[in-house]
């Protein structure tokens, strides 16, 4: 029995992943539709949509998906996506900034509120997050791409403000109007980043206890499980006995 038991937990684990794995393809596919209904259906003419294909790419997405998403733009009565941006407070006073696409605003507001409200947090106005985040442009690149003094060199010729380097890898920063430019400059050394895209900074990092991060963990984790909610950022750190906890 135990062997069974085991067997089926390895199934549930694995069913888990592959949904979690179709929703987040599901989410890639979205941001490639609207950046090609944005702009133009090709990528070199288009920085938010090569940075969508990158993303996708990153993450292993079948070439047929992608395709399957940038021709979705061109087809008549399709769905109409709307950016929306929602700020509000979890525990502790954290600071959280979810980026969404939707087709009914409504839905995805009293959706976002009720998950805030379940797991100790509120929603606030626009600008109530915002402000203690800084909106940058950012390039990813695996740590084997050289070592950090290089990599600082590279940032500067690039023309990006700073190149952060550690064991995950090297995050190259720069001003978001700036992204598309600096991005070309260091593919024409470094090749293809694995990730381009502008996000949401904190400036400072609120620590929280245990408890407190678990209620977070959850907070984001239900965010991240809806569908139209497409990237979040939160100003938070948790406390290193809970991180022992998540690595046990």
């Amino acid at each position: 029995m135990a062997g069974h038991s085991q067997f089926k937990n390895i199934m549930y684990r694995k069913g888990a992943q592959d949904k979690k794995r179709a929703k987040l393809f599901a989410k890639l596919a979205k941001e490639i539709t609207v950046a090609a209904k944005m702009g133009m259906p090709e990528p070199e003419h288009n920085p938010r949509l090569r940075a969508a294909i990158q993303a996708a790419r990153a993450e292993n997405m079948p070439k047929d998906n992608i395709e399957r998403a940038i021709k979705k733009s061109t087809d008549q009565g399709g769905e109409n996506y709307e950016e929306m941006r929602y700020e509000g407070f979890g525990p502790g006073g954290v600071g959280v900034i979810v980026e969404a696409l939707t087709d009914n605003r409504n839905r995805t507001a009293s959706a976002v509120r009720a998950i805030f409200s379940k797991h100790g947090g509120n929603l606030g106005e626009t600008g109530a997050v915002s402000f203690m985040f800084d909106q940058v442009g950012q390039i990813l690149y695996p740590a084997d791409k050289g070592e950090a003094e290089a990599m600082l060199e590279a940032a500067i010729e690039a023309g990006a403000e700073d190149c952060v380097s550690g064991e995950d890898g090297h995050e190259f920063v720069c001003a978001p109007d700036d992204l598309h430019e600096v991005a070309q400059a260091l593919e024409a050394t470094l090749g293809e980043a694995n990730s381009t895209r502008i996000v949401w900074k904190p400036q400072n990092t609120i620590e929280l206890d245990d408890d407190k991060s678990e209620t977070m963990m959850k907070l984001l984790d239900a965010l991240d499980d809806d569908d139209d909610v497409q990237q979040v950022y939160a100003n938070f750190e948790m406390s290193d006995s809970f991180m022992e906890k998540l690595s046990a």
